[in-house]
C-alpha cells in the first residue's frame, strides 16, 4: 500500500469518526430526558385528612395553604389543583396523564361543610400554561390598525 493511500484511509476512517461523535453526541441530550412533570399544588393526605367538615377558613389555610384558585360565582369554594404531564420527547406536546383538584366548599360563615375529589375522569383538562388570550372579535394586524387609525381622521 503507498503512503497516499494509506493517508487517504486514515483521514476516512477519522471523519467516520468525527461524523459518528457529532452524532451520538447529539442523541446524548435526549437519552437522559424526562418528560414527566408535576404542576400545581402538591397535595399531601395526610394534611387533607386534617381538614373535617366544620372547620374554619383559617384552618384550612393553615393545614393546606394557599389554594391554586377560588370561587368567584355561586358560594364560596377553594380549589387545590394538581396535574401531571408526559412526554417522550422534549420536541412534543405535552399530555396530561393525571389530574386532581381537592375542592374544599365553605358556608357563609366561612365553616368547611363538604370536600371533594376530582380527577381526570370527572371532567376537562385544565390548561396550566397557556400562551394565548382567547378574545373576542377578529384580529388585526398593525397595518390594518394604522390604516383604521389614520381615516379616522
Amino acid at each position: 500500500m503507498s503512503r497516499m493511500t494509506h493517508r487517504a484511509g486514515l483521514i476516512g476512517r477519522s471523519l467516520k469518526g468525527v461524523a459518528v461523535a457529532v452524532l451520538v453526541s447529539g442523541l446524548a441530550g435526549c437519552l437522559g430526558y424526562d418528560g414527566d412533570v408535576q404542576h400545581g399544588y402538591q397535595i399531601d393526605e395526610r394534611s387533607l385528612e386534617q381538614v373535617k367538615v366544620g372547620s374554619s377558613a383559617e384552618q384550612v389555610l393553615v393545614v393546606l395553604g394557599t389554594p391554586s384558585t377560588t370561587s368567584t360565582v355561586g358560594g364560596d369554594a377553594w380549589y387545590y389543583i394538581s396535574q401531571r404531564t408526559e412526554r417522550t420527547f422534549a420536541f412534543q406536546d405535552p399530555k396530561v396523564t393525571q389530574q386532581r383538584i381537592v375542592a374544599v366548599y365553605f358556608d357563609p360563615k366561612k365553616k368547611v361543610t363538604r370536600l371533594a375529589n376530582y380527577g381526570l375522569e370527572d371532567g376537562k383538562v385544565i390548561d396550566f400554561v397557556s400562551r394565548t388570550t382567547p378574545t373576542g372579535g377578529k384580529e388585526q394586524s398593525f397595518l390594518q390598525n394604522a390604516l383604521t387609525n389614520l381615516l379616522r381622521f
